[in-house]
């Protein structure tokens, strides 16, 4: 379908940022989706896009509705391992073993064959079928010394429904093919691989965390003592002001005993004086 200008420049950002956020920002990514719907619901590229964001955010009911448009418009059978993984996400897991064994699949290239595969021995595993899923997950790409796409993927699964059903040394020896294959980290093989062995890592990063916390923590006492000193020496200044005051006080009474007594002094000489007036009148 042939979109105006402007609106196919519209509609392009808003699937370039769904492709951008999809796997860091999944709810972001479904955001622009939406987005990109309004603008061209009849665009089959939109739908899938607008499928994969819903899938990303586990909203499979929708995703499917999304990726059955997207294939009637194209008619292309791409989609259909992650339509049936959808089915598998609605807790159908047998409506995902019919896809499995349907005449679509021949149609797939070898990368939707092994992920087609995926999603059966998942459903299998969904249904408790633990041997069933291990048989599914057996298969000539399997065995392979090639290291493809789906490699890691592939490897990983088989090693984890070993490790379901009990079979610890042969999981352990397919996490340890996993990681070998695994050249881009899309899984946690290694991490697996780790816990099976024991080993436990240590998060440097956390314990600077920590030491960081401590020495603020400590920073901060410092801090709190430094203020506390310069109170008390207020408190001594405060006390010192408090002496002189007394002091001035005590100075203030003596001047005042002594003003008294010069006032009584006056007043004795006074009497002295009329009394000698009085005796030389007489």
């Amino acid at each position: 379908m042939s979109l105006p200008k402007g609106l196919a420049e519209d509609v392009s950002k808003n699937l370039v940022m769904v492709a951008r956020l999809i796997d860091e920002d999944p709810e972001g990514a479904y955001a622009y989706s939406k987005i990109a719907l309004r603008l061209a619901s009849r665009v089959a590229a939109v739908r899938e896009a607008a499928g994969f964001a819903a899938y990303a955010n586990q909203k499979y009911s929708e995703a499917l509705a999304e990726f059955r448009a997207a294939r009637r418009m194209t008619g292309s059978v791409d989609l259909w391992p992650v339509m049936a993984d959808c089915e598998r996400g609605l807790g159908r897991p047998e409506k995902a073993l019919e896809m499995a064994g349907a005449a679509e699949v021949h149609k797939l290239d070898k990368a939707g064959q092994v992920e087609m595969r995926l999603v059966a021995a998942g459903a299998r595993r969904d249904m408790d079928q633990l041997d069933a899923a291990i048989v599914t997950l057996q298969s000539p790409e399997l065995a392979s010394n090639t290291v493809q796409p789906w490699t890691a993927r592939l490897r990983y699964a088989y090693a984890d429904a070993l490790l379901a059903a009990g079979r610890e040394g042969e999981a352990r020896e397919w996490f340890a093919k996993a990681v070998e294959s695994d050249k881009d980290g899309s899984t946690d093989a290694s991490d697996r691989l780790a816990e099976m062995d024991g080993v436990e890592f240590v998060d440097a990063f956390v314990e600077d965390e920590d030491e960081d916390e401590s020495d603020t923590e400590i920073d901060a006492e410092t801090e709190v003592d430094d203020e506390v000193e310069p109170q008390d020496d207020v408190s001594v200044v405060d006390e010192l002001d408090d002496e002189d005051e007394d002091d001035d006080i005590e100075d203030e009474d003596d001047d005042e005993v002594e003003a008294a007594a010069e006032t009584e002094k006056d007043v004795v000489k006074e009497d002295v004086l009329l009394k000698e007036e009085d005796d030389d009148k007489n």
